[in-house]
């Protein structure tokens, strides 16, 4: 892993601490500053992180899925000055045309859906970097992942606010090469309100 700006580290981790929310089966809600209402603010700070990190792999597309990730991804975008695709969940009467689609598993909702890009707006000479607000079990991200393959772009990599790295998701999109860079990394956290980072 990349060296990581230490300042932002400790302001997103006391952030966590302070509002995120541990709750039964293994969920951390963090809704009040991250995906419900959003800190805009905070944004900033890990859009110019993932902007450093990423600052000599040529990122000219940011991609996501809907809808948690749209905020960070859109607030990351202007510091790379390139557009946001996002993957949508269903097929609405105002999209037409081809589509790169994939299937991806919500560890929250327990549901598997299948996400559409259009082919419109990812192809080859993007290069790609994903947002996406948690990595667990990394069902997401691999979908998303599938679907940068399909399309001949090159994945340069993958932006994560919150990774849990008890869980395999982390380790299995390591082992086949992505570079993944998680700017909050858990050890462990419980009901009782304790969270441990790396």
């Amino acid at each position: 892993m990349s060296d990581r700006g230490y300042g932002y580290i400790i302001l997103l981790e006391e952030r966590i601490r302070r509002d995120g929310i541990v709750k039964k089966g293994d969920i951390l809600k963090v809704d009040s500053f991250l995906n419900h209402q959003m800190d805009c603010a905070l944004f900033v700070e890990m859009g110019k992180e993932w902007a450093r990190l990423y600052a000599d792999c040529g990122v000219n597309k940011i991609l996501t899925i809907e809808a948690s990730g749209i905020g960070m991804a859109s607030v990351a975008a202007l510091e790379f000055g390139c557009p946001v695709v996002f993957a949508k969940k269903s097929l609405s009467s105002n999209m037409s045309g081809d589509f790169w689609e994939s299937s991806v598993h919500s560890y929250t909702h327990n549901v598997d859906r299948t996400v559409l890009v259009s082919k419109e707006f990812l192809g080859k000479g993007d290069r790609v970097l994903i947002i996406d607000d948690f990595l667990a079990t990394g069902s997401a991200l691999l979908g998303l992942v599938e679907l940068v393959r399909q399309s001949g772009a090159e994945l340069v990599g993958c932006g994560i606010a919150i990774e849990k790295v008890y869980q395999e998701g982390g380790s299995t999109l390591r082992s086949k090469g992505v570079r993944v860079e998680s700017l909050a990394r858990i050890a462990s956290m419980d009901e009782e309100g304790g969270i441990v980072f790396c």
